[in-house]
């Protein structure tokens, strides 16, 4: 037996030297089908003699056992995430703003991996836990999945307490395989490497994880107690020496003029890189200095991600496809020529509706250019017109219902064309489509192609028939395996219990947004009271609208719909808000019941963030300033609510002075 742990320690030792020389150095000293072989060897052993299987094992790299669901675990240190500049006078502010402070400084720069931000744990060198960054106080536990990542040592040189950040990413050859292979499976390929290293990370199945060939980069650790390092670049230094992978592109700079340099380089090299990046970190070298300067609530003083601007490139425009939404609304997308924009190939592009088609006189055949509004979404900006060919002529929208072939209208004050056919098939598969989405009853692995497949093999027509899916309807259908029907009937099992807002944002009724459904479930608590509301009851409430509230009250009096809940009431969907009521948020006096509005661009949290804590506290955030607001935030470049704010003699804040009480409530 001491033999067998004496090869079972060589073995380790050896696959770790030669994983580390792959994935971390890029420099490889045996072929793959040496590494293969010893690993074979090891699995081997391992199998007849469990009792040699160590939670550091070389072979936990190939995926365990599948999990149920994700743990949400608590940071030992908030993730916090970093104040954004998209352009040189922004980082100048950046730079004066670090200078007034504490005098002259060097900076680090590093790329900004375009992944998913992970944090590792280790215990006495070896790594016990990975999490996701979630939101940045509590992430999920995907350590399985990351131990499947062969650029994450299992075990490091030293035997430290702490945790190390980084970026998981894809690197771009293992993105065009894993899309290459979706294709062959007429599989949705997948946008873009990051949403790939995310999906990839987040699949309940490790062995999955691990075929997706995902590497990762470290750049920080959650306490340097440990370390000899007095700077963010010896910082760096010191994980590359216990074995940690790195980014080798950073570079200190002198000063701002430095920073600037290494924008430029990047900027025009970007493409040349293995992976995707989005921009690029800017930290204050000094780790005392970074200490100095401290922290706000949500992000580091000492640091900035400068984001790319978005990339504008020219490609034709072939044909212009028409798409029905499940409100009945007609979208126009433009099919081009793949192009690769800001990272990813591009073949088809939003143009949005047809008064953007003639206001910027865009034609099939013309050359157009492109970009991705907010660096995600690919839209067209604007026609070449110097290279429009002879044959081009104006675009026109059709006169009835591409789907169903009704008459299309266009409703006074809109500028979309509308199908308003409740028949129409593109709608009713847009509207089942939207019930199991996220943000409505977030049935995992019901998506878009099962949804399609499911209702042309006529097992669903509505929303309801979800719940009456059997293992006998599934199982015959083409790419359904036992397994992955277990997890689809226990993902709509699961979902029958969500709260009353859910299942009201996902019924798609017209005008009626998440936001809006929140308040409905918490004021009326069950789909029943909503039965009985009336439109004056509903104008009543300060977050309703006449449109609203008749597009609610006609909704739920049709007796189709009536029909539709008692369908799912017998199958046990939940109809009640499970939810806090805002009357029980104790919350803050400052702000409990008051009336506030948030103007301006925020530096120090997002504006969705500064909202959810300002509801945590009683508050009620609206969009318009009036008599009635009882304090306007205001942040950078704070327009005509800020104006009118001074006309009516409104308390403002800045947002030092909101974050200051921020921190003063939090203690």
């Amino acid at each position: 037996m001491e033999n067998i742990q004496q090869r079972v320690n060589e073995l380790h030792d050896l696959l770790n030297q030669y994983s580390y020389e792959y994935y971390v150095q890029d420099n490889p000293s045996v072929p793959d089908s040496e590494y293969d072989k010893l690993l074979r060897e090891l699995i081997d052993i391992e199998e007849a003699h469990p009792e040699y299987k160590t939670a550091d094992s070389p072979t936990v790299r190939v995926g365990g056992e599948a999990q149920s669901s994700f743990e949400k675990v608590d940071h030992d240190t908030p993730m916090l995430s970093l104040g954004n500049a998209f352009n040189e006078e922004e980082l100048r502010r950046f730079d004066a703003r670090i200078r007034e402070q504490i005098g002259q400084v060097e900076y680090m720069c590093e790329l900004k991996i375009d992944g998913l931000a992970v944090s590792l744990k280790y215990v006495d060198g070896r790594f016990v836990q990975g999490l996701t960054r979630g939101n940045g106080t509590t992430g999920e536990d995907i350590t399985e999945n990351l131990r499947t990542i062969h650029a994450i040592p299992l075990k490091i040189k030293e035997p430290l307490n702490f945790e190390v950040r980084g970026e998981a990413y894809m690197p771009r050859s293992s993105f065009m395989a894993l899309n290459e292979e979706k294709e062959k499976n007429e599989e949705q390929p997948f946008a873009n490497p990051r949403n790939a290293a995310a999906g990839s990370l987040r699949q309940l199945d490790p062995k999955l994880a691990a075929k997706r060939k995902l590497s990762v980069f470290l750049y920080s650790v959650n306490d340097f107690t440990d370390f000899e390092a007095t700077t963010q670049s010896g910082a760096l230094d010191e994980l590359d020496r216990l074995g940690f992978k790195t980014n080798h592109e950073r570079e200190r700079v002198a000063d701002i003029e430095g920073v600037l340099e290494y924008i430029k380089k990047w900027t025009e090299q970007r493409e040349n890189l293995p992976y995707d990046i989005d921009g690029i970190v800017i930290k204050v070298n000094d780790l005392e200095q970074q200490d100095e300067m401290g922290y706000t609530q949500k992000s580091p003083r000492w640091a900035i991600a400068y984001k790319f601007p978005a990339e504008e490139v020219i490609t034709k425009l072939q044909d212009i496809e028409l798409s029905i939404g499940r409100t009945g609304v007609v979208t126009p997308t433009a099919i081009l020529d793949p192009v690769r924009v800001a990272g990813t190939t591009v073949s088809r592009a939003s143009l949005h509706n047809e008064d953007l088609i003639k206001e910027r006189d865009i034609r099939i055949g013309d050359s157009v250019v492109v970009k991705k509004a907010g660096d995600i979404i690919p839209e067209v900006v604007r026609s070449v017109i110097d290279r429009r060919p002879e044959d081009a002529v104006p675009y026109h929208m059709p006169t009835h219902c591409p789907s169903c072939g009704h008459e299309l209208v266009r409703i006074e004050g809109e500028v979309a064309l509308r199908c308003i056919n409740p028949q129409c098939q593109a709608q009713l598969v847009e509207g089942l489509i939207h019930f199991v989405s996220r943000q409505a009853m977030n049935i995992d692995g019901l998506g878009t192609k099962i949804i399609q497949q499911l209702y042309h093999n006529h097992l669903i027509k509505d929303v309801a028939d979800i719940f009456y899916l059997t293992k006998d309807d599934l199982l015959p259908l083409e790419r359904m395996g036992a397994k992955k029907v277990d997890n689809l009937l226990n993902a709509i099992e699961m979902s029958k219990s969500n709260s009353l807002e859910h299942l009201l944002f996902g019924l798609g009724i017209r005008h009626l947004g998440a936001k809006a459904s929140q308040v409905l479930a918490e004021k009326y608590e069950t789909m029943d009271r909503l039965l009985e509301v009336t439109e004056e009851e509903l104008v009543s409430i300060h977050d309703i609208g006449d449109k609203l509230a008749q597009s609610v009250v006609t909704y739920l009096e049709n007796e189709d719909i009536k029909e539709l809940i008692e369908k799912l009431k017998h199958k046990n969907v939940n109809m009640k808000y499970k939810g806090v009521k805002s009357s029980e948020i104790e919350g803050h006096p400052d702000f409990k019941d008051k009336t506030i509005v948030l103007t301006g661009k925020l530096q120090q949290m997002t504006r969705k963030e500064a909202t959810a804590w300002l509801e945590m506290q009683g508050a009620k955030v609206t969009s318009s300033v009036t008599k009635s607001t009882d304090i306007v935030i205001a942040g950078e470049d704070a327009g005509s609510k800020l104006t009118k704010a001074e006309k009516f003699g409104t308390t403002v804040w800045t947002e030092d002075q909101f974050v200051a009480k921020q921190n003063e409530i939090s203690g």
